[in-house]
C-alpha cells in the first residue's frame, strides 16, 4: 500500500511517530510520537512541522548536486581532518548554492503561516532542528551531528535556516560520525524539524536522562539545567545543576518526593534572545545571586522526573531527553527525546574497576585535580589543542587537553587515550 506521506512537502507532528523515521528523520518522528500519544498524559511537547526528507531529496535532485555530493566524498580518510574539512566545506556549499523548488518553498510558508495563527503570532518565533534519516536510532544517536538553529521569526529566515540544516548534513563531524557508524554507504536524507519556541530564555532549560550516566544504574533519572537556552547544557559550554532521582513506585502518585542528590553548578553563562542582532541568540554572563542558586525547584525536579518515567515506560528503553522551562508561563515542556546509547548498551552483570598503583601515585606529582566522567584510567602524552580549528595537529593517543569539547571534536575524540576540558557538563 502506497503512503502518501511519502511524497509530502511538510508533515505535521500530529501526522508523524516512531515508524516514519524515513520520511522525517528520527528527531521529528520522536517528536510527533510525544505530541501523539503523551500530551494527552500530561506531558507537554511544543507544535510544529516537518520538511520531509523527501524534500531534500528533490531539493538536491532538482538542483542537480547528487552525483557532485556523492563525488566529493568518495574516498574520504576521516582520519586526515584537513581533507575531511575541505569535503564537508565543498558539500556545504553546494547545497547553500542552489536554490529550493517553488513547491517546497511555498509549503514551508504556508505551515508557518498556519503555525503563527494557532499561536496567536505572524512572526511565531521557531526553533529549526536537523533530523537525519539515520538520527536518533537505538544503536547510534547522531545528536548533535547536525545544526540547530533558535529564534527565528519570519518565512524567509525560516528558509533560510532551512537549508543551513540540511546543508548541516555534511558538516565535518557529521560526515566523520556516519563512517565511525557505518553509515557511510547508506543514503542518508534529512528532514527539518520546525517547532514553536519555549521561552527558555527567560527561565531555564536542560537535559535528563533516565539512568545514572556514570554507572548505567536505571532506577534513578539524572537532570541537569542551567538558566537560558538549552544550547549551553547540550553543548557542555556549561557546569550544569545536577539533580538525582530514584524512580520510585509511587512517583506518578506525587506520594513520594525521592530526590536522592542535588548539586550545585556553576552555570556562568545564559543563552537569551538577541533582538536587533546579528545573530538570533546570544550569550550573556549570569550574576552571582542566580549561580548560587538552582535553575528549577522541587516541584518541577519531581514533575520532570514523573515525565521520564513515562517516556521511557512508552518507548521501553532509557531516553535522552531535552526539557524547557517557559518563563511567560512557568511551564515545563519536552522539546526532544532519543534512545540513550551508551549505557543502555553496554553490558550487564558485571563490575570492572581500575586503580593506580599506589608506589606510583606516590612517587608522582599532583598537576591538578578536578571531576571525572567515566570510569577508566588513562594516561599519555598531553596534546594541548586550543582551537578545533587545530585538531588536525591531535597525534593518536595522546591525552586531548582543551577549554571544551563540543561535537566538532568528534573526528579525534575517539583517537584520544584521554580528555581534559576546563569546563562542561
Amino acid at each position: 500500500m502506497v503512503d502518501e506521506r511519502e511524497k509530502q512537502w511538510v508533515l505535521w507532528f500530529d501526522q508523524v511517530g516512531n515508524k516514519d523515521v524515513g520520511i522525517v528523520g528520527g528527531k521529528n518522528a520522536s517528536l510527533g510520537e510525544m505530541y501523539t500519544k503523551l500530551t494527552s498524559q500530561g506531558v507537554r511537547v511544543p507544535n510544529g512541522f516537518c520538511v520531509t526528507s523527501y524534500s531534500y531529496f528533490e531539493f538536491v535532485r532538482s538542483a542537480g548536486i547528487e552525483e557532485k555530493l556523492t563525488a566529493a566524498l568518495q574516498g574520504l580518510d576521516k582520519n586526515d581532518t584537513q581533507a575531511l574539512a575541505r569535503v564537508g566545506s565543498t558539500c556545504r556549499s553546494l547545497i547553500m548554492g542552489a536554490e529550493f523548488p517553488e513547491a517546497l518553498a511555498a509549503a514551508i510558508e504556508t505551515a508557518y503561516a498556519k503555525l503563527g495563527k494557532d499561536y496567536g503570532d505572524d512572526y511565531v518565533d521557531v526553533a529549526v532542528r536537523s533530523s537525519a534519516t539515520s538520527e536518533d536510532l537505538p544503536e547510534a544517536s547522531f545528536a548533535g551531528q547536525q545544526e540547530s538553529f533558535l529564534n527565528i521569526t519570519g518565512a524567509e529566515a525560516l528558509l533560510y535556516a532551512t537549508k543551513r540544516c540540511m546543508a548541516s548534513l555534511y558538516t565535518n563531524r557529521a560526515i566523520s560520525y556516519r563512517i565511525d557508524k557505518g553509515y557511510d554507504k547508506i543514503v542518508i536524507g534529512l528532514s527539518v524539524g520546525v517547532q514553536k519556541m519555549v521561552r527558555s530564555d527567560m527561565a531555564s532549560s536542560g537535559v535528563m536522562f533516565t539512568l545514572d550516566t556514570e554507572s548505567g544504574f536505571r532506577d534513578v533519572s539524572l537532570i541537569t539545567g542551567a538558566w537560558g537556552l538549552g544550547e549551553n547544557v547540550v553543548g557542555g559550554v556549561v557546569n550544569p545543576d545536577e539533580f538525582l532521582v530514584y524512580k520510585h513506585p509511587q512517583l506518578a502518585e506525587q506520594a513520594v518526593r525521592p530526590i536522592v542528590k542535588r548539586k550545585l553548578g556553576s552555570k556562568e553563562l545564559r543563552m537569551i534572545y538577541a533582538p536587533g542582532g546579528t545573530r538570533p541568540v546570544k550569550n550573556t554572563h549570569v550574576v552571582r545571586e542566580d549561580q548560587e542558586r538552582f535553575c528549577i525547584n522541587d516541584d518541577e525536579v519531581l514533575e520532570l522526573a514523573r515525565w521520564g518515567v513515562q517516556i521511557e515506560n512508552h518507548y521501553k528503553r532509557p531516553m535522552d531527553i531535552e526539557w524547557a522551562k517557559d518563563g511567560k508561563t512557568n511551564e515545563l515542556f519536552i522539546v526532544q527525546a532519543r534512545p540513550e546509547t551508551v549505557h543502555s548498551q553496554s553490558k550487564t552483570g558485571h563490575y570492572v574497576t581500575f586503580k593506580v598503583d599506589e608506589a606510583a601515585a606516590k612517587a608522582a606529582r599532583l598537576l591538578v585535580m578536578g571531576r571525572s566522567v567515566g570510569s577508566s584510567i588513562a594516561c599519555g602524552v598531553a596534546n594541548v589543542i586550543r582551537s578545533v580549528n587545530n585538531m588536525h595537529e591531535f597525534q593518536d593517543g595522546a591525552i586531548l587537553v582543551t577549554d571544551m569539547t563540543d561535537p566538532d571534536w568528534e573526528p579525534v575524540l575517539k583517537r584520544a587515550g584521554g580528555v581534559i576540558t576546563n569546563r562542561g557538563g
